[in-house]
């Protein structure tokens, strides 16, 4: 309670993430303007880049030995169906048609025929796609530095250890 005024309430920790994240977003999708991409493309490049073997957007996850599979370049090549890239989305597969059409239009990802099932395609990303991608990724990892620059180092090793444990929690 406060000197003489009403108690001083809680600040709604699932509003002020929101807040923090929306002005990131916001920034983000600033950035992606002049790699004339949207964040809708941007997250679908991410999920191509992936992989077929579960890796996760950061191109790192379920893959046992991801290493070896990233040097022998399985998940650049083999690719993802439309649908694995939909439910990594998290969005409908005609959705996820739209967004990969839009991304073959500029060069960045390639259909193939799926080497098991000639009737499906698989996703990857082209050359260009891969080298794209990496520089946004670079680039967002910059502002992501300045936008997170207001804390001290410190407290920016905190909140990456809550937020870790926070992303933990929910798998």
């Amino acid at each position: 309670m406060t000197a003489g005024g009403p108690p001083a309430e809680t600040p709604d920790l699932g509003d002020l993430m929101h807040a923090a994240f929306r002005r990131l977003r916001h920034r983000w999708s600033h950035q992606l303007a002049p790699f004339d991409l949207t964040p809708y493309q941007f997250r679908a490049l991410q999920a191509v880049g992936g992989g077929a073997h579960g890796h996760g957007p950061d191109g790192h996850g379920a893959c046992a030995d991801h290493r070896r599979c990233q040097e022998a370049g399985r998940h650049v090549e083999e690719g993802l169906r439309l649908k694995d890239i939909a439910d990594r989305l998290r969005i409908a597969p005609r959705s996820a048609t739209e967004v990969i059409d839009q991304l073959e239009a500029k060069g960045l990802v390639e259909r193939r025929a799926d080497p098991a099932d000639r009737r499906a395609t698989r996703i990857s990303l082209s050359g260009a796609g891969v080298q794209l991608r990496e520089e946004v990724r670079e680039a967002r990892r910059r502002e992501a530095g300045d936008y997170f620059s207001v804390l001290s180092q410190p407290d920016q090793a905190e909140l990456a250890r809550l937020l870790t444990e926070l992303a933990r929690a929910q798998e």
